[in-house]
């Protein structure tokens, strides 16, 4: 029996790593593939300062790689869900049955040592900043409900900072650094090409 094969989307905040991510997955049907996101695996805050979301100690990363080992050992897994809202784990946890195909999509997968031994094929979406920041101004705003200025303080001061810090040089450890041109031309061209790349190497799989 094989291992499921990991697949790893990487990237900028708002670089278009759930966009990819949710094409992949759609392509492959949730009976072959399984979906998860790296933002489901901060921890909770309550209370007092917040850290900063895009450094990678706001993150429990023992604990997603260590439900992706018991994937990528055939095992079901409790997997923790976000609510960007409170800043907390919801109560409720999502079942995750294992799958040929696990696709992990989040800014600093790539910059986590614990998770490179995991990874079979990664990918890193290249975008420019201030595109990144358009598009978070809008998501913030409609799905968080932040204000503009809000958002701006910490794109700048937080956001901004850990993209050069942490997740700019984690491209370095990807297989494929992928241009927002090509990203924004045909999505569905680059979902396809990705599948292929799977498909080799995994020569077992029709």
């Amino acid at each position: 029996m094989t291992h499921p094969y990991l697949i790893a989307i990487a990237g900028g905040s708002c670089s278009g790593k759930t966009t990819l991510a949710q094409h992949l997955y759609g392509a492959l049907g949730e009976a072959r593939a399984v979906l998860m996101r790296q933002d489901d695996y901060y921890y909770s805050y309550q209370g007092g300062d917040l850290p900063n979301f895009d450094a990678p100690d706001a993150l429990d990363f023992d604990r997603l790689a260590a439900d992706l080992k018991r994937l990528k050992s055939h095992e079901a897994i409790a997997a923790p869900l976000y609510d960007f809202t409170t800043h907390t784990r919801r109560a409720e946890t999502r079942l995750i049955a294992p799958r040929d195909v696990i696709i992990l999509e989040g800014i600093l997968i790539l910059a986590v040592p614990a998770l490179s031994p995991l990874i079979d094929y990664a990918c890193f979406i290249d975008c420019d900043e201030a595109t990144r920041f358009e598009r978070r101004l809008k998501r913030d705003i409609a799905e968080r409900g932040r204000t503009e200025d809000s958002v701006h303080r910490q794109f700048f001061g937080q956001v901004a900072p850990a993209h050069d810090r942490f997740v700019e040089p984690s491209k370095a450890n990807a297989q494929r650094v992928i241009s927002q041109s090509d990203y924004c031309a045909d999505v569905a061209a680059l979902t396809q090409s990705i599948l292929a790349q799977w498909r080799a190497d995994r020569p077992a799989a029709p």
